[in-house]
């Protein structure tokens, strides 16, 4: 049985194994994988991809956030138009609070929720071949075309949580 190791998705490959089991030893047909897949699953998926919505959403509000930290650099540089010694110091504000805004959302918020929206799609995939492979046992195929046909599926799944993050370096080169 397909298992991923950890937490949360532990339990919910185990779930769905279990249902997918049991219906295949209950001979219970599949003429339509859709469904089967949405009753195995049911909303997982939608839930797996809150986390990613909820970066993906502080990403677009984040220059926003910098440019009201300017705005309020610029009123206080604004307030002090009399005392030009003290003009630099809300100027600075204003800049520092932008490239925070923006500094957070593309190389913090954003690469986040890509990467999570990326764990989430492994995680369905995962689930799908899981009933896949289920539906194979139920058919009787081969057990050694079931291996070829899930050997790519599984190479899939394995390069892309395997795959290094590159570093610094290597992604300005």
């Amino acid at each position: 049985r397909l298992r991923e190791h950890g937490g949360r998705n532990q339990l919910v490959l185990d779930r769905c194994g279990a249902i997918a089991e049991q219906r295949v030893g209950d001979g219970v047909t599949f003429t339509d994988r859709d469904r089967c897949q949405r009753d195995a699953t049911g909303d997982i998926a939608d839930r797996e991809d809150v986390p990613a919505r909820v970066f993906e959403s502080a990403g677009g509000y984040a220059p926003t956030i910098g440019i009201l930290g300017a705005v309020i650099g610029l009123i206080h540089v604004m307030g002090n138009l009399t005392d030009p010694a003290k003009l630099g110091a809300g100027v600075a504000v204003a800049f520092v609070a932008t490239i925070y805004g923006v500094g957070s959302a593309n190389l913090i918020l954003l690469p986040l929720a890509s990467k999570l929206r990326q764990r989430a799609e492994a995680s369905t995939r995962r689930r799908e071949m899981l009933i896949d492979a289920a539906l194979a046992v139920q058919e009787g195929l081969n057990p050694r075309l079931i291996e070829q046909r899930f050997s790519g599926h599984t190479g899939a799944i394995v390069r892309a949580e395997s795959r290094p993050t590159p570093s610094l370096r290597e992604r300005m080169s």
